[in-house]
């Protein structure tokens, strides 16, 4: 049976030391990247991973992630959103019903937002959101039988950021840069733009990122110098921000 972190499934893990060999290396469908018959913790799978007896085996193509304290994925570029849990994402608002908000997500079914996962939103404060509406969204429930549940809350029920998107620009990448881009240490092609340029940026794990600024040449700039940066070094997303900011001076 498939197991991973959109089923909350704890699986044995023994810790760092047995994945460091494989964390960051590329790894292709059938490779073994665990072996589960003598380890002893709990270890949350993310998407491309799977259990295959006393193993975990890699599912699709892509880079080997780890982060404290038990999350392990596959990191792929493809442009199709599987939707895991306490992913970001951006969505459209497709239709708006009593209930809930259905949200296209870029995934093979809609997202499913409550009309009561805001702060503070109660039946006699629903969110007036309209149709065609962007909004910056959660991840809270995903089955690949069942459509995903979202929220705009964090898990204390704050809103911290989430919620519908006012203005600005859209535009579609594919999943490893949107990864990229909300990686700790800051990504370099954000770190260059920021230091010349002041902006606004929302970026969803579902291969979608929202910019907003106060002209519409700043949108244009951050917009372009993301999309080019995918395929470079750190060293080459500076001179490329370089090289488009001298353009609009």
């Amino acid at each position: 049976m498939e197991v991973d972190e959109k089923q909350q499934t704890p699986l044995p893990f023994t810790g760092e030391a047995q994945l460091s060999p494989l964390v960051s290396q590329i790894v292709a469908p059938g490779d073994i990247v665990l072996d589960l018959t003598t380890v002893s913790k709990t270890l949350r799978l993310g998407s491309g991973l799977r259990q295959d007896g006393g193993s975990i085996t890699v599912m699709k193509a892509g880079r080997l992630r780890y982060s404290k304290p038990n999350k392990l994925w596959v990191e792929g570029s493809q442009r199709r959103y599987i939707p895991n849990i306490e992913d970001v994402v951006i969505g459209i608002v497709v239709d708006r019903r009593f209930e809930n908000f259905t949200i296209d997500i870029n995934a093979p079914t809609y997202g499913i937002l409550p009309v009561l996962a805001f702060e503070g939103a109660t039946r006699r404060n629903i969110p007036n959101i309209q149709v065609g509406a962007a909004i910056y969204t959660r991840v809270v429930k995903a089955h690949r039988d069942i459509n995903p549940e979202l929220c705009c809350t964090d898990a204390s029920g704050k809103s911290s950021g989430y919620g519908p998107l006012k203005g600005g620009y859209i535009f579609d990448c594919s999943t490893g840069l949107a990864r990229a881009l909300l990686s700790r240490p800051t990504c370099p092609v954000l770190e260059a733009l920021g230091k010349s340029l002041s902006f606004e940026i929302a970026v969803g794990l579902n291969g979608k990122v929202w910019v907003n600024g106060s002209t519409p040449e700043t949108i244009i700039l951050v917009s372009n110098a993301i999309t080019n940066a995918e395929f470079l070094t750190p060293a080459q997303q500076h001179i490329m921000v370089q090289k488009l900011l001298q353009n609009i001076q």
